[in-house]
């Protein structure tokens, strides 16, 4: 019975919400522990309350899972009762009132404004590889996209009139995100010699090898981490880290913290899973206000 519940879920997820294979993977895990906790303990899923779930979290602590893992855990949980509730399959939610586990957040890592100028410049653009690579880290840098949505993107995907990128983030979501100057300019370079290092093979990817095919994740990060130590910038650099760079030149700079969030394809800078909408036109504006390498400002009349 039990197993046929997590399957019913599982296919929920996927059709109906519509997770990405990895999310359904980790929800299903989360949710197959909770499940067999359970069995070893006699008890039926229908009946559980909320003494049960926390005792079940309380196990989790006490092997050694940390507040973080217990809290995705718990969203997982939370989630199978919500399922189960709405399908008439249990009478009541018993994680409805439970609190998240808390936890410490890492504040994120990230280069300075002087270290991505440096990075940026790193590239020797006099070869078609380096007009590669400076188009590829202009965009990381521009935009805050994730390495894996930098490496699906497709020629089409890139707006260079208008100045966006369409992405497909976590949960397929898709989202549009403002590009700047610099980066169009970088892009348009790349374009003109992207045919040279096809020699006449097509591909759907944007950025491409010589072997005509698309990045790999680890591809892409052995490409950064090489040019950061050609730019002398000696802290360990990810991908990841473009992202929070990204983020923070922007809020520093005063930039709306939803119109930031909505770029970045979150809700709120605590979690990846509520997408909040902001107008493109908006998003626009204080792109191009707030964003160091976006439009250049207009000096002040002198009188």
């Amino acid at each position: 019975m039990q197993t046929a519940l997590l399957d019913h879920y599982v296919t929920f997820l996927r059709a109906e919400r519509n997770l990405a294979p990895k999310t359904v993977d980790a929800y299903a895990m989360d949710v197959r522990a909770y499940l067999q906790d359970l069995a070893k303990r006699s008890i039926e899923v229908e009946k559980v309350t909320r003494e049960d779930v926390l005792e079940h979290l309380a196990k989790l602590g006490q092997n050694g899972l940390s507040p973080r893992s217990r809290a995705r855990h718990l969203a997982a949980l939370r989630g199978f009762h919500r399922f189960l509730e709405d399908e008439k399959l249990c009478a009541a939610d018993p994680t409805s009132d439970l609190d998240t586990p808390r936890h410490t957040r890492k504040l994120p890592v990230f280069l300075s404004l002087e270290e991505v100028e440096s990075l940026l410049a790193a590239p020797d653009v006099k070869t078609i590889t380096g007009v590669r690579d400076r188009a590829m880290i202009e965009v990381l840098y521009a935009t805050g996209l994730r390495v894996s949505e930098l490496i699906k993107l497709g020629v089409n995907d890139v707006n260079l009139n208008d100045g966006f990128v369409l992405t497909m983030g976590k949960g397929r979501k898709e989202r549009v995100v403002p590009l700047g100057r610099r980066a169009i300019e970088a892009v348009k370079g790349w374009l003109e010699e992207r045919p040279t290092m096809l020699h006449g093979r097509e591909s759907r990817a944007l950025f491409v090898t010589p072997r005509g095919s698309g990045f790999s994740r680890m591809g892409f990060w052995k490409l950064l981490r090489r040019h950061a130590r050609g730019a002398g910038i000696l802290k360990e650099i990810s991908p990841h880290k473009l992202r929070h760079s990204f983020a923070t030149h922007l809020v520093e700079r005063g930039a709306n913290l939803r119109a930031v969030q909505a770029m970045l394809g979150h809700a709120d800078l605590a979690t990846t899973q509520i997408y909040t909408h902001v107008d493109s036109k908006r998003l626009r504006a204080v792109y191009d206000d707030k964003h160091p390498r976006s439009r250049v400002r207009k000096k002040p009349v002198e009188r």
